[in-house]
Formats: structure tokens, sequence, C-alpha cells
């Protein structure tokens, strides 16, 4: 269950939502797109006859049996023997790869610049992935064999659970089975205590599992979108752990998740309680630094503490790393960055703010539809046409655990966005203070994934030229977004890459990839031995977490996990 996964599990796991540009997308940018392809249709009716006609032909072979058109290999949606034996079964694969095919030849002749062509092949690929026959009980042969095979069986489960997702899951296909997981009791499970509580947020001191441990402590901030046990979903998979067991300080933040009287809470009131944390975490251990690491949009929420640190001349920043973080983005770095447009980030705000919040369901919905075949088709298939519970995987269970998102937090993010804040030098105030990563210098460790559909890596990697830190490396971990981080030794397909030159990383991706070697295992241990070099000599561990000024509440992982 914890440890490892079937492929849809996994492959589901590639693709966790995350805070980005994307939550700046409105409907209008859809209808917009499919207004595209409407009027391309209209513009040259000679061109949409042509290919219709083309079309046709492909239907006549398919009619007579001479149709050598067939699904990609790998394409997992056409793996069961009947589309290749079954004559049925064969014609209809063969008629949804004609429209497919139609589609293409189609979008290549329209006269479009890069970013409109970018957009209609978006929302064509959206199209015909919902006209998939596999999608339908009479059109996916698997599903049929099991209803036969389970006397009906599977499709009574299958309408049960449609019916459930209905009523307890405001009408989206479940990605996740979540009843087996228990915070506290097989998720989130190391020890610690919340050592600090206030209106947004709590602090959690964990356990030291050693009789040493390193002076300069680690604070930990979570993406604002998601709860902050991510970073200790099982024992195996607990990053928490991995820093407790090799005698780091380990203190992390957990958010409260926004109401609606709270979605006034912004950038400001957001880096104020990082700040605090910074206090309560330097009192407890009496350190004269505090690193911090962060990842995806705790990772931007970071930066700005970073920034904000070396405008104040504040000594106490340590060595800082960002996981799967994009503070340079580009609107193609995503598939669907195309769809991103002025007017629709400009009405996205307007109605985050008169809504307060964007509650989580919402934004996980938003975000299934950019890449159905991956987070909804599949699980149609599977929950309600074969009748299959759908998986009970931990990291699925902490992506359906969304929270809100403030009104005002979404417009500061897209505001970083829109003004690409972290690439000027001062001309973009946040947080009471001129944006301006020249000025910090800590040690940087970047972590970006191969397979990373959210974060890309090669995005991730400019991160390398904004700071002002002479010591910088950036990791490459072959996984997906949450998967890159969640990779713990004891893989034996991990492998991960790093520079062989020594020295600053290259402005050019491309030459820093052509420097690297190839390293088998977790880059857990590489990263370990990196922040031990960082965290100044050993000490005794704490005989008790906390202080007098701070002691300890609650047990891991808190309260704020649970609202």
């Amino acid at each position: 269950m914890a440890k490892g996964g079937t492929t849809l599990e996994n492959e589901a796991a590639q693709f966790t939502t995350a805070l980005g540009p994307l939550v700046g997308l409105a409907r209008e940018d859809f209808v917009g797109a499919v207004a595209l392809l409407l009027r391309e249709t209209a513009t040259d009716p000679k061109r949409s006859l042509r290919h219709m006609q083309a079309f046709g032909e492909d239907v006549v072979k398919i009619l007579s049996g001479k149709s050598e058109l067939a699904p990609e290999p790998k394409d997992k949606r056409f793996m069961d023997p009947a589309w290749r034996y079954n004559p049925f079964f064969r014609a209809g694969a063969q008629y949804y790869l004609a429209i497919q095919k139609g589609m293409k030849n189609w979008l290549e002749e329209l006269e479009l610049d890069e970013l409109e062509r970018d957009r209609a092949n978006f929302i064509a690929n959206i199209i015909i992935d919902g006209l998939a026959p596999t999608n339908t009980l009479i059109g996916n042969p698997t599903a049929q064999k099991r209803l036969i095979d389970s006397g009906g069986l599977s499709l009574i489960k299958g309408l049960k659970n449609a019916y459930n997702d209905m009523v307890h899951n405001k009408g989206m296909v479940s990605q996740v089975d979540s009843k087996p997981f228990k915070l506290g009791e097989n998720v989130a499970t190391s020890k610690g205590s919340v050592v600090y509580r206030d209106a947004m947020f709590e602090l959690i001191h964990y356990a030291p599992t050693t009789e040493q441990v390193h002076a300069i402590p680690q604070l930990t901030i979570p993406p604002q979108i998601n709860k902050m046990y991510i970073n200790d979903l099982s024992p195996e998979k607990s990053v928490v752990r991995w820093q407790v067991d090799n005698g780091i300080q380990c203190f992390v933040i957990s958010w409260k998740n926004p109401t609606k009287e709270e979605g006034v809470w912004g950038m400001d009131e957001y880096i104020a309680s990082c700040m605090k944390a910074v206090d309560v975490v330097c009192e407890i251990t009496g350190a004269p630094k505090v690193n911090i690491s962060s990842a995806c949009s705790g990772g931007q929420t970071g930066a700005i503490l970073a920034s904000k640190m070396a405008a104040n001349g504040d000594k106490r920043l340590g060595a800082l790393t960002f996981m799967v973080t994009v503070l340079h983005p580009k609107q193609n770095d995503i598939e669907a960055g195309s769809l991103i447009s002025q007017n629709g980030l400009a009405l996205a705000k307007q109605r985050a703010a008169k809504a307060g919040i964007i509650e989580g369901h919402s934004l996980a919905r938003g975000f299934a539809w950019l890449r159905p075949n991956d987070l909804i088709w599949n699980y149609v298939i599977n929950n309600y046409l074969l009748g299959e519970d759908p998986p009970a995987f931990d990291v699925l269970f902490w992506n359906a655990d969304a929270t809100n998102l403030s009104a005002t937090l979404m417009g500061d993010f897209l505001h970083l966005f829109e003004t690409l804040a972290f690439t000027k030098q001062g001309e973009v105030e946040m947080a009471g203070h001129p944006i301006d990563l020249t000025k910090v210098n800590s040690d940087l460790f970047i972590l970006g994934g191969t397979t990373d559909h959210i974060t890309p890596w090669r995005a991730c990697y400019r991160s390398t030229q904004l700071f002002g830190s002479k010591d910088v490396t950036f990791v490459l971990s072959q996984s997906g977004h949450m998967q890159a981080i969640l990779n713990p030794p004891g893989n034996p397909k991990a492998k991960y890459y790093v520079s062989k030159k020594a020295g600053h990383p290259p402005a050019d991706v491309d030459e820093w990839l052509q420097g690297t070697e190839e390293q088998s295992g977790s880059w857990w241990p590489y990263w370990m031995n990196w922040l031990q070099q960082r965290s100044g000599k050993q000490v005794p561990a704490p005989k008790a977490l906390g202080s007098k000024a701070h002691p300890p509440m609650e047990s891991a992982p808190g309260l704020y996990v649970l609202t």
C-alpha cells in the first residue's frame, strides 16, 4: 500500500495537484480556445471539406477491412487482445484513430501563430481523449469481459462507485480509496509535537532519533495548497524521518486551511509567519542559523523569505533547499500554459476575490481536466466500468486532502508569475520589501524531476542563475513531481544526475546536462551529505521537545492537518 503501488497509482502520482499559474485559468480561456477551432473551421470551408473527405476514405477502408490504422504499442488503453482479433473492436479502435489522425492533419494545416497552435492542439487532445471508445462500456472489451465473468456484479459495483462520487465527492471520480489511511496511525507517524500555534500555522518539532544532532536545525516550508504531511507519509518514504535519523533537528510548518473569512491572507502574512517560525526555531535550539527547505509553491514562499532576510541583513539564513520549484516561469513550460491569457488572469483574480477563497476541490477538479486521460478517464474505467475500488495509495491520499487557497495569496502568486518578480532585482515589491534574489548568498541545493509535468526540470534549473550564491548544486531526479521528492533509498531503479564539473552551474541547461554523470540509487544520501556539511558541529540531542517558552502541545502531525 505505501511501499510501491500499481501502475495506475504510480502514474497518477506523477500528476498531483500543485499551485502554479494554472490557478489563473478562467473558463473564458477554454471557451476562447474552442472558439479558435470553430473560427478556423469557418474561415476555410474547402480545407475542412478536404479533411472530411480524407476521413471518409479512412472510414471506407475500415468498413472494408483494409485499414492499416493501429494504436501505438505503448497506448495502455488498447492492450486487450480483442482490439487486434475482434473485428468489431478493431474497427472501433480504427475509427477512433481515424478521428485522431484527421484532427492532427487538419491542425497542422491551420495558419496559426505558435501560441494559437499550442492552444488548438491542447484543446483538441482533451476532446479526442474524451471520445476514446475505452471510456464506455460498449466500447471497452476488458469491461465487458469483467461484466460477464462477475455475473453483472462489476456493473453494480461501478454504479455504486459512481453514486458515491456524486454524493460524497462533488461529482468527481475518486482517485484514491482513503479508508485505509489514518493520520497519526499509518500516515504521518514520526514522533514530534506542536511547539507553536497561531491563527495561520503550527510549528512541529520532530523528536531526534540519534544521540548527537547537528547544531544548525532545518525548517521546512510546505506548499500552501496541500497538507504538510507529504514530508512524513510513511516511515520508508518520510523526509522527516530521513532527517532525524541522520542527526538533523527537524521543524516543519503546518499551514491552517483558510476559510472564506481568512481569504485576506496574502504573501505578507505568510512571510510574517515564516519569520515567526524562524524566531521560534532559533529560540528552541539556540542556533545562530536556520537551514530552510521548501518545495513547489512553498519554494516560492521560501525564496521571498530568503530575499527579505537578506534585505534586512538577517544573518540567521542558512543553506537553502528548493525542491521542484519554478522561480523563473515561461508560458510554454507546461502544456496548458498556452491557455493562460492576461484577460483570464484578471477574471480569475476577480472571481477569487469575490469568493474569498478558491476551494480545494475546485482546484483539483480544474487540474484534473487539464490531464483527463491520467486524472479522469483512467479512474472512470477502473472505478465505474470495471467496478474496482480506486487505489489505496498514500501519495494519492495526501493529494486528495487538498486545502483552500486564499484569494489574496492567489493574486500574489499570479503577480509573481506575471511580473517575473524573481528575475528582477528590486523592481517588484512583496512582503514589505523589493524582491532581489541576487542579495541572497546562501548555499543552494535545487532539485528537479525528469518527468515532472507540473514544474518541469528545465524550468527548475533556471533558478540556479537567479541568486547571488556562489555555491549552487543542481540535482536531477529520474521521476515526476512528488515522486522526485519521495525517492528514498531502496528502489533498485532509482537514479539521479549531478554535474561532474565543479563551480557554478552554467546558464545553458543543455551544457549542464552534457557535463553530468548518472548516479544509481536515491539522491537522498547525496543531499544529506550536502546538508550535514552545512548544519554545524554535532551536539548532544535535546532530551525534550520545545522549550520553556514554547512547550510541546499536541503530538505530530498536530491539529491543522485536520482542518
